[in-house]
């Protein structure tokens, strides 16, 4: 899908003070570590992630989420009262019901015009909501919308925790699908789009596109949704390695039909910035699509995995430290679980 009227009027992150380390999450896993004999390390050796941050207990997702959406309308100087539509895009929640959406709908204080809903596609949630949003204003059915995300890793992190050390039956082997876990980081974002003004400067969505392989949705399972309270007791299980091999194959067929809609090649982003997975997925990545690695952001090896806010946070960081020039492209690579791949193309307009 091509877009001619879609301003990205502000991108911003909010992230939590508490940095949790690798070797953190190492310590509080030396039951496990020392039944298993497993080296110390291994969680960063592996990953390339040395820390991720987390929510203060009891944080709920709506309210990050809020906050995110407040620093996008500020940064913006954009008048809440404007805002046509808001939606939530984060893997975490509140509730089941009512939507996540009306908490932060209520904690920003918008007027009742304002539709809002959920929206969820695992780490896609805020790139499937700027479309979303993108496509309402291309035909006219919105002047401005706002996409927002708060996710909230201490759950399932602390979870996950409490299960490797106190089942004593685990095998090396057992734990793998339990590893990807130790990666999630908490992270809120927002993203403000709006109708474009004709010969206006600033940032413009001009493209995405997607592809999908469902045969694979088996590959990354979380457990029943129950919300993000701190009550909650969250799990999930991923084969990280499969993952991998099958969301570069989709990835690769988004990128090739992402070139033929743009007429864009390898060399035509100044800056591009993908999901926040670790090492090992940035550099068969890029390997994969013929892009060149020197042109890359990332932030998992402080942040983490953040779920749908881990892209998004890692552009608004991006931007933040290389502001683009007139002309120059900036692409978002998306993969999610399912599998899911959606690719976005914005422009910084003269």
């Amino acid at each position: 899908m091509l877009y001619r009227h879609v301003a990205v009027q502000a991108l911003a992150c909010h992230l939590p003070e508490e940095v949790v380390s690798s070797a953190e999450i190492e310590s509080r896993l030396a039951p496990l570590y020392g039944r298993l004999r497993l080296p110390a390390g291994r969680l960063e050796l592996m990953t390339g992630i040395r820390a991720r941050r987390l929510w203060p207990r009891g944080m709920l997702p709506s309210a990050a989420a809020a906050a995110a959406g407040r620093r996008a309308l500020e940064q913006a100087a954009f008048p809440p009262e404007r805002l046509d539509c808001l939606i939530n895009g984060s893997v975490s929640r509140d509730t089941v019901e009512p939507a996540t959406s009306t908490a932060v709908h209520r904690l920003l204080g918008l007027p009742a015009h304002t539709v809002n809903f959920d929206l969820s596609n695992a780490c896609l949630g805020v790139l499937s909501g700027m479309v979303v949003l993108a496509d309402m204003i291309e035909l006219g059915r919105i002047q401005a919308g706002l996409v927002v995300a708060g996710e909230n890793s201490r759950p399932l992190l602390e979870t996950t925790l409490e299960r490797l050390n106190g089942d004593r039956t685990l095998s090396r082997q057992d734990i793998k699908p339990w590893f990807a876990s130790l990666t999630i980081g908490s992270a809120a974002v927002a993203v403000l789009l709006t109708r474009a003004t004709p010969g206006q400067p600033g940032l413009r969505l001009v493209n995405a596109t997607h592809r999908c392989n469902t045969r694979f949705d088996h590959l990354c399972r979380g457990d029943a949704d129950t919300g993000m309270a701190a009550a909650a007791t969250p799990v999930m299980q991923t084969d990280a390695e499969e993952l991998l091999l099958r969301g570069l194959d989709v990835a690769r067929d988004t990128w090739d039909a992402f070139k033929a809609e743009t007429g864009w090649t390898e060399s035509t982003p100044a800056l591009v910035c993908t999901h926040q997975v670790g090492r090992a997925h940035q550099q068969r990545l890029y390997q994969t699509l013929g892009l060149d690695l020197a042109r890359d952001f990332s932030t998992f090896a402080e942040l983490g995995n953040c779920g749908s806010a881990s892209l998004p946070a890692t552009a608004a960081l991006a931007l933040e430290a290389h502001p683009l020039a007139a002309g120059d492209r900036l692409a978002l690579l998306g993969i999610g679980s399912g599998i899911n791949c959606l690719m976005l193309g914005l422009e910084q307009a003269a």
